[in-house]
């Protein structure tokens, strides 16, 4: 409680004392440059556990970030996200001394269907109704795979069933397709989201990303799993985890878990030498701690599916030999092992049968709603890249 008391007091200060500075992190910009900026001593980030080091090696360019000011032009407080669920949090004390914390990011989801009739195209008459381009571009992703855009017609309907985070009235983070509804020339295609391994399925049961992930080194053990947030009920504050570590020997190969093109390779604050994979379907993977990259790899560089791309090694901030898998989709860290592990082309068993019964509901659900198109009013809200704003009563 009395932690509680003292976010609240920091974040309502935040809100009311000097004008909060809304910025965008620059590329190139580390943590350690950023302490520096500020002419704070770097023992803050040394000091730090490496579980919090890790996630300030998660800061990329182009994010919005909150700062504000002390009267004298120091630092007094700043929150920069790591992802949609934690923010770093940098405040000074009253002795001038500096402290950080790991801060939930709050939010409220919302759950819509979305019922367009085409005038132009999906993608088009969905920002217009909307003013959501993550949902356009989240549901032509979805359907790339079967369905063909070009042979729509004007007066076919497309229905999206979707939950989405909303933080101080704009949409944030990326949305999620419950299930959807394109027609073509008047023929209905569906998707369904199973939430087993966060892919697409037809009606049938059939996966629509035929695009699948190995494991990319030979492991002893996994150390530490992946979590978004959770709090320590013995330290008392909040932790996560945007990867998944596989425990091995110093100099274990380290293979690429999907085809695509390196779009980084160098060193990465506490992930130290660090490979970036850009996959198709938006999505990507990072290798963090290598002892070395394979030669002839730079950025630019295709890769193949289990191409080799460096060795396992324990650079940066580790306290042992490991590779650390990272996985985002447009940007989101999600758990590597709900994707690598699945590999089915199709539901089976059990499991086909239950998530057929869901999608006759969610099916039902989307055709009737096309009955009800003047009823169903999504929610048009402004876009944000973040997810950081200050809202006192929602800590």
């Amino acid at each position: 409680m009395k932690k509680l008391v003292l976010i609240l007091t920091f974040l309502i200060s935040f809100c009311f004392s000097q004008e909060v500075q809304e910025l965008t992190w620059p590329k190139g910009d580390t943590f350690l440059t950023f302490l520096d900026s500020h002419k704070i001593s770097q023992s803050l980030y040394f000091n730090l556990e490496k579980e919090d080091k890790e996630l300030c090696s998660e800061i990329t360019a182009g994010i919005t970030y909150h700062l504000l000011l002390d009267t004298d032009n120091t630092l007094k407080q700043v929150l920069i996200p790591v992802s949609e669920d934690i923010q770093l949090h940098i405040f000074k004390k009253d002795d001038g001394t500096y402290t950080f914390q790991t801060l939930p990011i709050k939010y409220d989801e919302i759950e819509e269907t979305l019922v367009l009739e085409i005038n132009h195209s999906p993608y088009l008459d969905i920002i217009e109704k909307t003013n959501n381009k993550d949902l356009a571009n989240e549901l032509i992703r979805a359907f790339s795979a079967s369905v063909d855009f070009r042979g729509m017609q004007k007066g076919d309907h497309v229905v999206i069933k979707y939950k989405q985070k909303v933080r101080l009235g704009k949409y944030f983070g990326q949305p999620e397709i419950i299930g959807a509804l394109v027609e073509v020339n008047r023929k209905k295609n569906y998707i369904f989201r199973n939430l087993n391994d966060d892919k697409y399925y037809d009606e049938t049961g059939k996966s629509l990303t035929n695009f699948f992930f190995k494991t990319p080194v030979r492991y002893k053990r996994i150390s530490s799993k992946f979590t978004k947030k959770r709090y320590h009920p013995v330290l008392k504050r909040y932790r996560a985890h945007l990867g998944v570590d596989y425990a091995a020997a110093r100099g274990t190969k380290i293979y690429a878990a999907a085809d695509g093109k390196i779009i980084f390779r160098g060193r990465k604050g506490g992930y130290g030498n660090v490979i970036i994979i850009q996959h198709k379907n938006s999505l990507r993977t990072l290798y963090a701690h290598q002892s070395k990259f394979r030669g002839g790899l730079k950025v630019g560089s295709r890769v193949k599916k289990g191409q080799l791309i460096g060795y396992v090694g324990n650079t940066g901030l580790s306290s042992g030999p490991h590779l650390h898998l990272g996985l985002y989709k447009n940007g989101k860290a999600i758990d590597p092992l709900k994707i690598i592990k699945v590999t089915k082309s199709k539901l089976q068993g059990s499991e086909k049968t239950k998530f057929l019964a869901y999608t006759k509901k969610v099916s039902n659900e989307l055709v009737s709603s096309i009955e009800k198109i003047d009823l169903l009013k999504p929610v048009k809200l402004e876009r944000t890249a973040s997810a950081t704003q200050i809202n006192p009563r929602k800590i």
